[in-house]
């Protein structure tokens, strides 16, 4: 069976090591020395100021969108995973969905202006399967309005633009260290902006609002994440490169086999260093995705339609706006199975499938 992903796993021996030391001094949580020593080496390798390791990707964008004081409308993209418009909802916001660019995938930032009102608070917006935005263009209009800007780069880790991190871009950026990510500590995430006052804010949040013993600054959550997660984390950290390295090699694979008139594949910013997390193709109709997934299913093979349905269609948004461009990619898009551990014979078997069909 080959699924769309799987965990990237280190050696046992290196997690268990730290497991004991997780033991020995009995600090399973609570900002423990596993989790400052994550941060710490997490700042060094993306090239960041500062970061909050955070329980998952989903809180730290309720956590940026609540340290920023944003009210009333957010402009964000229709396609994304469901929790960068649930994070807006959860803050008592309201989403205004912003097409997308039919060939990067990312908000169109062309369409970004017309939908400003005196409502507007700030701008959310997703680097798709870790593509990053433009974000010269949104960084102008946000200043041009004085909006703030936060970004979802769930899939972004190793992505960067023009020689830096993506996630040095926006007000905050925020990160989901999931167990599909590229980089995973089993559930967890975070946020890192440049602001100090603004990082200081955050960290306060995620820890339910402490301000030191018996006080308190604000309303706060618990979105602290623990020691064993961090272990994960700084195990894994040691062969990412190796994981950026293999998935390059992967994707590119994909790409040469997949290179046929009727299979599109996303363009990606020639300003990145991309980090080929996933590898997405565009089908000509929906009934012939629906066909090919039913083709692969018969050899045990298990894509995704990710990211489906387009965010503007969920049930619970109100006012959303037609997204022509997000709908039909929606319908139309499948992520191909990607991961450390598949085989170029696998990548292949896919490939002959889905070219057969």
């Amino acid at each position: 069976m080959i699924n769309v992903t799987k965990p990237f796993l280190p050696p046992l021996e290196e997690y268990t090591q730290l497991l004991e030391g997780i033991w020995d001094r009995n600090w399973l949580t609570n900002n423990g020395p596993l989790v400052n020593n994550l941060e710490m080496k997490l700042k060094e390798y993306l090239g960041l100021d500062h970061i909050l390791f955070l329980g998952n990707g989903t809180i730290a964008i309720q956590i940026a969108i609540k340290a920023l004081g944003l009210k009333g409308e957010i402009i964000t993209t229709p396609f994304s995973y469901v929790a960068t418009t649930s994070s807006i909802v959860w803050e008592n916001c309201q989403p205004v969905f912003v097409d997308i660019d039919e060939n990067d995938l990312n908000i169109n930032p062309e369409l970004i202006e017309q939908a400003i009102t005196e409502k507007t608070t700030g701008i959310l917006a997703t680097h798709v399967f870790g593509n990053p935005c433009q974000v010269e263009k949104i960084k102008k209009i946000a200043d041009k309005y004085n909006l703030k800007v936060v970004y979802d780069a769930a899939h972004c880790f190793g992505t960067k633009f023009k020689g830096n991190s993506i996630f040095q871009y926006g007000d905050v950026s925020t990160f989901s260290f999931h167990a599909t990510k590229i980089f995973h500590t089993i559930e967890g995430g975070a946020v890192t902006s440049k602001d100090e006052n603004l990082i200081d804010a955050m960290s306060k949040l995620r820890n339910f609002g402490h301000n030191s013993f018996g006080k308190f600054d604000g309303v706060g959550i618990n979105g602290k994440n623990s020691e064993y997660h961090a272990a994960m984390g700084l195990v894994n950290l040691k062969y990412i490169d190796e994981i950026l390295q293999n998935r390059k090699k992967q994707y590119l694979h994909y790409a040469e086999k997949l290179n046929h008139p009727s299979l599109k594949q996303i363009s990606i910013n020639p300003n990145a260093d991309f980090n080929y997390s996933y590898f997405p193709i565009i089908f000509d109709t929906e009934e012939k995705l629906l066909e090919t997934v039913k083709s692969l299913g018969d050899h045990n093979i298990f894509p995704r339609r990710y990211f489906y349905p387009s965010l503007n269609k969920l049930d619970y948004v109100t006012k959303a706006s037609e997204c022509k461009n997000s709908e039909s990619i929606a319908s139309r898009i499948l992520c191909l199975p990607l991961y450390h551990s598949l085989s170029e014979a696998s990548i292949d078997l896919v490939c002959r499938v889905i070219l057969k069909s």
